[in-house]
Order: C-alpha cells, then sequence, then structure tokens
C-alpha cells in the first residue's frame, strides 16, 4: 500500500490563445473545473495504474471540497485519512495557452492544515511506500519522513514545489524526484551540478531527474542512466509530472526495477500529455500496458 501526503486541491482551468500579459484582459477559450494538488494528482496517478493507494491531507468545509475529493474516489483510493478544517479548500488556477503551456498560481488554504500525525502509526506498519510533495508544510512532511526512516519504510519524495527543506531532512529521503527547475534550485544549495549523479553524490540518496520531452535520467549505487520520453504533439502538460511520478511509485511498489518503473511512467506521463485535464488526463493502468505494448 502507498500512503500519500499531500495536497489536495480544486482546479480552475482556463483556456486562452496566449497567456495573458501585465495589465492585459483576455476572454478564455473554456474553463473547467477539475480535481488536482500535487499530492491528490500523484494519489490518482499511482490508484489508476493499480496500486492500493491512502490519501493523507486536507479540504475545507465547502463546495470546493467535493471537487478536490471527486478523483480520489473514482480511482478507488482511500481517503479516510483526509480531515475537514476551517480553511477553504485549496485552489489553483491554471491558464494553458494554444501551445498547451501553462502557468500555475495555487492558494494552499486547508492544505496548509495537514498535519503529519494524521497518518497513524498501524498505516505506516502496513505500508510499503510513503509518497510525499511539498504542497502541504514542510515541518510536516519532515516530521513524516523521520517516522517513515524508523520504520525502514520506501520513501519517494517529489520537491515540487522547491522549497527549502533541510539538506539533512533530504537525506532521509529514499528517492528523491526532481525536475529541471527543482534541481537547479537543489544544486545551488549543496554547490553541485544540476544532474542526477552530481545530486545523488552530494545528497547520498538515489535520484531521478525528469527533463521534459527529454526523458528523465537517474542515479543510484548501481549507475546512472537516462530514458527518453515518448516523441508527441501535447495538448496540454497539465498533471504530467505528477502521473510520472504516480506512476512511478505505483511501479515500484509493486517490484519493478527503477528503471522499469521510469520507462513505464515516462509512456504514462505522454498520455497525459496527449488529454486535456489535470487528474482527467491521467491513465489507467491497461492504457499504459497497450501503450508499452505489454
Amino acid at each position: 500500500m502507498i500512503v500519500c501526503f499531500g495536497s489536495l486541491n480544486a482546479d480552475l482551468i482556463f483556456r486562452l490563445p496566449e497567456i495573458p500579459r501585465s495589465g492585459q484582459t483576455l476572454l478564455a477559450d473554456d474553463l473547467a473545473v477539475q480535481a488536482g494538488g500535487k499530492g491528490a494528482n500523484q494519489a490518482v496517478a499511482a490508484s489508476r495504474d493499480g496500486a492500493t493507494v491512502a490519501m493523507v491531507g486536507a479540504v475545507g468545509g465547502d463546495a470546493l471540497a467535493e471537487v478536490a475529493l471527486s478523483g480520489l474516489r473514482e480511482a478507488g483510493a482511500d481517503i479516510a485519512g483526509v480531515r475537514t478544517v476551517t480553511a477553504a479548500t485549496g485552489c489553483a488556477s491554471i491558464w494553458i495557452d494554444a501551445a498547451g503551456r501553462n502557468r500555475i498560481v495555487v492558494a494552499l488554504g486547508a492544505n496548509a492544515h495537514a498535519r503529519a500525525d494524521q497518518v497513524a502509526e498501524a498505516d505506516l506498519a502496513r505500508a510499503t511506500s510513503l509518497l510525499l510533495q511539498m504542497e502541504v508544510p514542510a515541518a510536516e512532511t519532515a516530521a513524516l519522513l523521520r517516522r517513515a526512516r524508523a520504520s525502514h519504510l520506501r520513501t519517494i519524495l517529489n520537491l515540487a514545489p522547491a522549497l527549502p527543506l533541510d539538506i539533512e531532512t533530504l537525506r532521509l529521503a529514499g528517492l528523491l524526484v526532481v525536475n529541471e527547475d527543482e534541481a537547479e534550485a537543489t544544486a545551488a544549495r549543496l554547490g553541485c551540478a544540476p544532474d542526477a549523479a552530481s545530486l545523488r553524490a552530494a545528497l547520498g540518496i538515489d535520484v531521478v531527474r525528469t527533463l521534459g520531452e527529454a526523458g528523465s535520467e537517474a542515479a543510484t549505487a548501481d549507475g546512472a542512466w537516462h530514458v527518453p520520453a515518448r516523441a508527441i504533439d501535447p495538448v496540454d502538460t497539465t498533471a504530467a509530472g505528477d502521473c510520472f511520478v504516480g506512476v512511478l511509485a505505483a511501479a515500484l511498489d509493486r517490484g519493478a526495477p527503477l528503471r522499469a518503473a521510469m520507462e513505464r511512467a515516462s509512456v504514462a506521463a505522454a498520455l497525459a500529455c496527449g488529454r486535456r485535464g489535470s487528474q482527467a488526463s491521467l491513465p489507467w493502468h491497461a492504457e499504459t500496458d497497450r501503450a508499452l505494448g505489454a
């Protein structure tokens, strides 16, 4: 079982011919309201890929809470660990231009009230993986990483967004997943190059760095390698990174080697880029199998 501790949002997705300039007002071509949040996106991606997933986080007692929870319900994830707080449900405004590029602004809302102690010791005892991101309080993420290390649990930390988590806390993660921007921010703090091998040498943990259309790379005690991306014409890149992380976690939880998990995650992310939406774009297990030719 994967325990995912992270954010849940309602996504307001605006489609425009181009991203507005400062002071400019544009009429959107379309508006969609969908479930989102990095934590929930990754939990849904893992669940759709066949993993047993328990989501832990927080929503508000408002109408947007049902939006934020809807994708998790549909995917069959356990949401008993999601608590309701007095703050508003987290919300993201996503602008997508005609080329599928996006700009995102997030209001954390209830996500700022997620707490590590929502994950009971019994949950950690029966879990096989812990999946974390950085859209909930960093101190809570750090506390849960420490508990997971004591329980000898596999941990996957997606350092997104690249908040300055204490370096010693970073070293508690079993696997660090970063994109290019997050890798550069982390490397600047460590005084090293931003590639996966340099980050691994500086931190002493396994690292996966995603490279967009150039694929992904990894560095572990067994060596370093690169996995190419599928060639696609992207429609919408929203949640593609979360898709990669969630499917990666699901494949690892089934016992796949890291390279094979990365290959599967890369194919799933390509499928997500070919569809519109956040959680609505995430593929199901059978779809990824077909794309892999399995």
